[in-house]
């Protein structure tokens, strides 16, 4: 299907278990802390929320390959571990150019009588003909490794990758089968944008306290992160938001910003 034929499609709503089984794997391969994250999942966790519809909307462009460009989020409250919510989805807009479609799908999750948290998803659609294959492809590490970086430093392996996917539904291709990455133009296997978002947004609600310590977030993903690449956050605050960069070397992997909530 032609992405511009899908504008003004909704999808939903669905509902969503924020399973506390669920959280808990999303806490463990994020390296969050259990102990800060127990009546509600961590900011990151709406990554859930975008895949209980998402997938739906993938479905539609098979044979195409799908790469995230930019996400943002709105928290109005925190979604609290053990409540079932709704989601509902809508491409708002697509636009071709070189030969890809940008095209943008808005989510809200609500309770039945309020909005909880809403997302806005910029994906990058490949056209009709199947993406050249990089001149870049390269093994993949052993499932386990994520690299030997410092301790400050933030990685994933392969394992992780499943792991996070099975946390979120987020189960692109591009994410666990090599020969399925490196049609897509990637060197091989990436790491998800949305767990570097999780490294991100773990990094902003470490100074903070309480259950609902972000507004919203804005994350651009710049360049694939590799399974077993090391990187490092780097952060600059402010008294009402901090801005992220997630860096290996001279290589930026995504950028955010990050608005808190009023104490």
């Amino acid at each position: 299907m032609d992405p511009a034929d899908l504008v003004d499609q909704s999808f939903g709503p669905y509902p969503f278990f924020v399973s506390p089984a669920q959280v808990g794997e999303f806490i463990s391969v994020t390296r969050d802390l259990h102990h800060r994250w127990k009546e509600a999942a961590p900011p990151g966790f709406m990554a859930a929320a975008l895949f209980v519809v998402a997938p739906e909307l993938l479905s539609q462009l098979e044979g195409r390959s799908v790469i995230h460009g930019e996400q943002s989020f709105t928290w109005m409250r925190a979604l609290e571990v053990g409540a079932t919510l709704a989601v509902s989805g809508k491409v708002t807009r697509s636009r071709e150019r070189g030969g890809v479609h940008f095209t943008t799908f808005d989510i809200e999750v609500s309770d039945g009588e309020e909005v909880v948290a809403t997302g806005s998803s910029l994906f990058l659609i490949s056209g009709e003909e199947t993406p050249a294959r990089t001149d870049r492809e390269r093994p993949e590490p052993a499932h386990d490794d994520r690299g030997s970086g410092a301790d400050d430093m933030v990685a994933a392996s392969r394992a992780d990758l499943i792991h996070y996917a099975a946390a979120t539904g987020d189960w692109n291709p591009i994410h666990w089968d090599h020969d399925a990455a490196v049609a897509a133009g990637m060197p091989g296997v990436v790491v998800h944008g949305l767990l570097q978002a999780a490294w991100a947004l773990r990094t902003a609600t470490m100074p903070t306290v309480g259950q609902s310590p972000l507004i919203r977030a804005r994350i651009r993903f710049r360049n694939p992160l590799l399974p077993a690449d090391p990187a490092e956050v780097h952060s600059e605050w402010t008294d009402n938001d901090v801005n992220i960069r997630l860096m290996g070397g001279d290589q930026t992997y995504i950028t955010a910003r990050v608005e808190f909530a009023d104490e």
